[in-house]
């Protein structure tokens, strides 16, 4: 017996660390280009997944490691894309967001553009979350959480979407309360009345459930130094390059980020794009991207009108900036990290040893392309951004050339 203990020890240290004896590893993604703004990562380096969670950070991990290896080379291997601002709460009533047909199915989008959390922005309300939670959070393999609009159902559009009776802060906080996991804030948009109670008790609602509040700019009695004035660091406002004739824009007629912007900037205001199909304007973003007004983060607007127009996806939108000079960590950092801290969630956003191995490998393309924004001007440029392999939670969702598919044998 003492014989064959010795032999079990010689074997276990032949082969042992080599990866020969045991696989560490489920899946193993080698030679990529790893960013990971919250560790401070930018360099080639493998990455290693265990029972849906990062295992492993670092050069030279051994494929014999790993049960499947993935090979990145010349691909940029990033934590899962974050889009704060989507509607998602689809369902069979036209013309309506909350349970209707201009929300869209998440999976549909995301996975295709490196997206693996989507936050659902005010959809549904107090009354409603809980379809919204069992017709589309339950059975999404994209990580869904949302914003609970102040306004009980919802975007169920008029009059209820504006029934000041409805909107129930000590209801709307009780709700979020109850889903923590799911329910990152609240959100006040789509108001055209002129008295400020929505948003007063959206703010309550915020202050009860100690969450952030999303103002979606719908509110034109309502001037936009006023709206920032009252909103408090880490609110967030989105459609932030808007040039529409219902709400000032940030940018005044000489180009100049009005002062009261930059102002709450400074106090912690979060600006967030909002593309959507009329809240992204080269004619403000621009202008502010060179003034130090850039974006905290990349919200799309995705619903059933702008993924056709000139929102597309939210790698497009990244796209868009890389074009008018932002670095690429700066870029992955807006997508990643900073809308993790955001809402409140950081455990997301980044490949940390213990995360959820929510992944995204992307290809940056070179070429001439273009880019569109809401007013359908054209901003022309040599590079974008493609997604070539999605994981959520360990496993592949997206595959674009089948780069963990078998090659077929000759």
């Amino acid at each position: 017996m003492l014989l064959g203990f010795f032999w079990f020890a010689a074997i276990i240290a032949l082969f042992g660390s080599s990866g020969a004896f045991a696989q560490k590893y489920d899946l193993l993604i080698k030679n990529g280009h790893v960013i990971d703004p919250r560790h401070g990562t930018n360099e080639l380096s493998d990455v290693a997944v265990s029972e849906g969670k990062i295992a492993f950070v670092r050069q030279n991990i051994a494929a014999s490691e790993a049960k499947k290896t993935i090979d990145a080379s010349g691909l940029y291997v990033v934590p899962g894309l974050i889009d704060p601002h989507t509607h998602v709460f689809v369902g069979s009533t036209p013309r309506r967001f909350a349970d209707g047909s201009s929300s869209v199915s998440p999976d549909d989008f995301t996975f295709k553009s490196g997206v693996t959390t989507v936050v659902d922005a005010g959809t549904s309300g107090w009354r409603n979350f809980s379809d919204f939670k069992s017709q589309v959070i339950d059975v999404s393999q994209t990580r869904v959480l949302a914003f609970l609009n102040i306004a009980g159902l919802g975007m169920s559009g008029k009059p209820q979407e504006e029934e000041l009776g409805d909107m129930d802060p000590e209801q709307t906080a009780q709700k979020i309360s109850e889903y923590p996991e799911i329910l990152v804030g609240v959100k006040i948009g789509h108001y055209t009345g002129k008295e400020w109670t929505p948003f007063e008790r959206a703010l309550e609602a915020g202050d009860l459930a100690d969450v952030p509040m999303l103002v979606e700019c719908h509110l034109p009695e309502y001037s936009l130094e006023d709206q920032l004035n009252r909103m408090r660091a880490g609110d967030i406002i989105t459609h932030s390059y808007e040039l529409v004739s219902e709400r000032m824009p940030v940018v005044d007629e000489q180009k100049n980020v009005r002062p009261f912007v930059l102002e709450a900037q400074k106090r912690g205001v979060l600006f967030d794009v909002g593309h959507g199909g009329a809240g992204f304007w080269f004619s403000q973003a621009i202008p502010a991207f060179e003034q130090g007004l850039v974006p905290d983060s990349f919200g799309t607007d995705l619903h059933r009108f702008s993924m056709n127009a000139g929102m597309k996806s939210m790698l497009n939108l990244m796209s868009k900036y890389l074009n008018m000079g932002m670095a690429l960590e700066d870029i992955i950092l807006t997508a990643t990290w900073k809308p993790a801290q955001a809402i409140k969630r950081p455990e997301l956003g980044n490949l940390g040893v213990g995360s959820p191995a929510d992944i995204a490998v992307l290809r940056l393309v070179e070429g001439n392309f273009g880019f569109v924004d809401a007013g359908g001007n054209r901003l022309d440029g040599d590079r974008k951004l493609e997604a070539e392999l999605t994981l959520r939670a360990g496993r592949v969702v997206w595959d674009l050339n089948g780069l963990s598919a078998k090659a077929l044998e000759d």
